[in-house]
């Protein structure tokens, strides 16, 4: 593993706080009787991008900008690291 544009393999862990940010995302339509599901880029607060999901909403409620947090959900018995849509406070 390498940091993007220096290439330095001079990296270390830290933790993450679970927060983060849609940066951009896209709605797959699936075949019924399957659901439509999201798939998004999300920014963490600490500055990364990975790619995942958000549920607990419409696939096509997701929008670019909306903030988020992490949970460990199951699919087939292994953990999925996944986003739910946090309420943003009015100022």
């Amino acid at each position: 593993m390498a940091e993007p544009r220096t290439g330095s393999r001079d990296l270390e862990w830290v933790a993450a706080s679970g927060e983060g940010t849609v940066y951009a995302m896209t709605t797959v339509r699936a075949k019924p009787p399957q659901p439509s599901y999201n798939v998004a880029l999300i920014t963490l607060a600490e500055g990364p991008r990975l790619m995942s999901r958000v549920e607990g909403i419409e696939p096509d409620a997701v929008r670019i900008g909306m903030p988020v947090r992490a949970r460990v959900a199951q699919a087939e018995g292994k953990p999925l690291l996944v986003f739910d849509a946090v309420a943003e406070v009015a100022p």
